[in-house]
């Protein structure tokens, strides 16, 4: 059975794009869950908003890795692509700061996917559970839109 850690409004879509299954992306150590089970969103736009109400943990120097831990303890970590740390932060711009709070929805990363997709293997917006709930997609490969609710199913 699975019981949900977050209420279906408590966590939103952190972009708009083709959400998937964490073992469709790119890179074996998320697709393997080595780091954790979560989706990833295949994006369609530039921003990056914060899923659910947290703490910023930290942020990557390099702006493409963003980590929340929400009140109640779940660690979430955004990572923007595959191989994007290689770019020092070329196409990436932050909005945030490492001890900021931020509410559901707000900006958190702003992307130029445009001028990277060629230098990386992916773009994908990968969004992990490090705390360690296990992550189901609702739809796979449907599209969403930044904000969506009830695209992701999470348990202990």
């Amino acid at each position: 059975m699975l019981g949900k850690l977050f209420k279906k409004k408590d966590f939103v879509s952190p972009a708009t794009g083709i959400i998937k299954p964490i073992d469709q992306v790119n890179d074996e150590t998320f697709s393997s869950k080595l780091m954790g089970d979560g989706f990833a969103i295949e994006p369609k736009g530039p921003e990056v908003y914060a899923p659910a109400d947290a703490k910023v943990d930290f942020v990557f120097q390099t702006n493409h890795a963003v980590g929340l831990k929400t009140d109640d303890g779940k660690e979430i970590l955004i990572h923007v692509g595959v191989d994007t740390v290689n770019l020092e932060g070329k196409g990436f711009s932050s909005h945030i700061k490492e001890g900021q709070k931020v509410k559901q929805g707000d900006l958190l990363l702003t992307v130029d996917f445009e001028s990277i997709k060629e230098l990386v293997p992916s773009t994908d917006i990968i969004v992990i559970f490090t705390s360690g709930e296990a992550c189901t997609v609702i739809n796979p490969n449907s599209s969403i839109q930044k904000k969506d609710t009830n695209i992701i199913e999470i348990s202990k």
